[in-house]
């Protein structure tokens, strides 16, 4: 997919090999987290979400290069549950359900140590950041703290492009949906579809931003 103006959406990061580091920063991050009682799925989405979109929007490079999605938490690896269950399979990891409050939390448990020659030190000091900021937060905590923009401009199950971290997080306005009817008219985009309004908001946000 391409935005308008020529300026290309970057989505993941296939030469990195997401699933490789997407599996070796679960285990580490659950790991870190073993003692943090608030520590659950939704928790694990977030620090990887914000650790890749921080690291790209600062470096420009993400730690792992997974592609993610908006889901109604907020965003989460759109491999998570596919890498997640291949762990459990290779016995690498279990699932450790219990009750906290009114929810269900899914805790996963490393079974091995994780590898991390293919992270650099600053990777690592990012997630550690993460972990220590959001100690102790509740679930519906983390997940507000990522209904941003880049969350705002997806559609449900939507693909969030890597440049959505340079966007600002006062939200989207009716300025950026009166530019995006603008640019789907000139592109040849349905406004009224939900994939289409929201590529044709991150277009006119990413070429203005």
């Amino acid at each position: 997919m391409e935005a308008a103006k020529g300026v290309e959406l970057t989505f993941d990061f296939p030469h990195m090999a997401p699933d490789e580091r997407l599996k070796e920063l679960i285990l580490y991050i659950s790991a870190r987290c073993s003692e943090d009682p608030t520590f659950g799925a939704i928790k694990l989405n977030k620090i990887l979400y914000f650790a890749d979109f921080l690291s790209y929007g600062t470096t420009g490079e993400p730690v792992t290069g997974a592609a993610y999605m908006r889901l109604r938490m907020g965003p989460a690896p759109r491999r998570l549950l596919p890498v997640r269950e291949k762990m459990i399979e290779d016995r690498e990891l279990v699932i450790q359900k219990r009750r906290v409050y009114q929810h269900e939390q899914h805790r996963t448990v490393p079974l091995r140590e994780p590898i991390l020659d293919n992270f650099k030190p600053n990777d690592i000091s990012v997630v550690d950041e993460l972990i220590r900021v959001f100690w102790g937060r509740t679930a519906e905590e983390v997940s507000d703290l990522s209904h941003g923009a880049a969350w705002e401009i997806a559609g449900d199950e939507e693909s969030i492009p890597y440049q959505a971290a340079y966007l600002s997080n006062e939200g989207v306005t009716q300025d950026d949906i009166e530019r995006a009817k603008a640019v789907a008219a000139e592109f040849g985009l349905d406004a009224t579809s939900s994939g289409s309004a929201s590529t044709a908001i991150r277009a006119t946000q990413l070429v203005s931003a």
